[in-house]
């Protein structure tokens, strides 16, 4: 679609979406900088959303019960509905998105299944196999869907070419997740996403095949990064990197180890993945 003008509120609306990533991704705000403008711009919009639902549902600091966190999540996502029918919100994170996504003809199809994954954050506290394929598909894969719209810029048959490798990204970057945040996720907030597995019942054995999982979207993914316009392929090639090195530190790591705390990627160490990137070198 032709974008239309921008206005003082829509300018407000995108700073409100920066300031989102920049507070709560260190990585994967940084491989944002690698984006070019306004791939850049459009990107945060989408993980400014993205981001306050998530918090709803996921922040314990925030001293509301299950039903508060419910009726906040249905307003954001009424609110979200509304926005993309009109393109535009009195809540700036939402209007942000409504432009991004009316103009990249990011729809319902996409948006829908994602307020269905936070909304099951509040009433799973363990997957099944279906389940957890549905949760990783709303949470994670959608929104890589909706990078890829922004990313190809209306391009129909390069976006469909493209969507396995978006989604394949999606996922490998929610597993890693998963996996790095086991210990917080059971003991702050009383969930298991993996099926079957649990701090109490986590060897060795079962983290290796978890990560060999990831490590095979990661390899699906990188195999069409490079079909990626250059606006978005450096930075891309940057946030695959960044959980890449996640997920080599995470199969380094006890699982004993990693079930009792969070494990991370120094600093020093994103900064030698994204120079790499910065310079054409992966």
């Amino acid at each position: 679609m032709r974008a239309r003008p921008t206005g003082p509120y829509d300018e407000v609306a995108q700073a409100s979406a920066a300031v989102v990533i920049e507070c709560y991704s260190t990585s994967f705000g940084w491989a944002t900088r690698l984006l070019a403008e306004p791939v850049r711009t459009h990107v945060r919009c989408i993980y400014a959303l993205v981001r306050v639902a998530d918090e709803l549902v996921d922040d314990v600091d925030l001293a509301w019960d299950r039903g508060q966190r419910a009726a906040l999540l249905d307003a954001l996502e009424e609110d979200t509905r509304r926005a993309l029918q009109i393109g535009g919100s009195p809540n700036l994170v939402v209007h942000a998105f409504a432009r991004t996504a009316v103009e990249h003809g990011i729809g319902w199809d996409l948006v829908g299944p994602f307020f269905d994954s936070m909304r099951a954050d509040l009433d799973v506290a363990a997957h099944d196999p279906d389940s957890f394929a549905t949760y990783v598909y709303g949470s994670a894969e959608v929104v890589g869907l909706m990078c890829l719209r922004v990313f190809v810029g209306g391009d129909q048959a390069r976006y469909e070419q493209l969507a396995p490798g978006a989604r394949a990204l999606g996922a490998a970057f929610q597993k890693v997740n998963f996996l790095r945040d086991m210990a917080d996720d059971h003991g702050e907030r009383g969930r298991d996403y993996f099926p079957g597995v649990a701090p109490g019942r986590f060897d060795d054995a079962r983290r290796d095949v978890l990560l060999d999982d990831i490590d095979a979207d990661l390899a699906a993914a990188a195999a069409v990064i490079p079909e990626l316009p250059p606006s978005s392929r450096r930075a891309v090639r940057a946030a695959h990197d960044l959980f890449a090195a996640l997920s080599e530190r995470l199969r380094r790591t006890p699982a004993a180890e990693i079930a009792t705390r969070r494990v991370r990627v120094p600093d020093p160490v994103k900064a030698v993945v994204l120079a790499r990137c910065l310079v054409g070198r992966r």
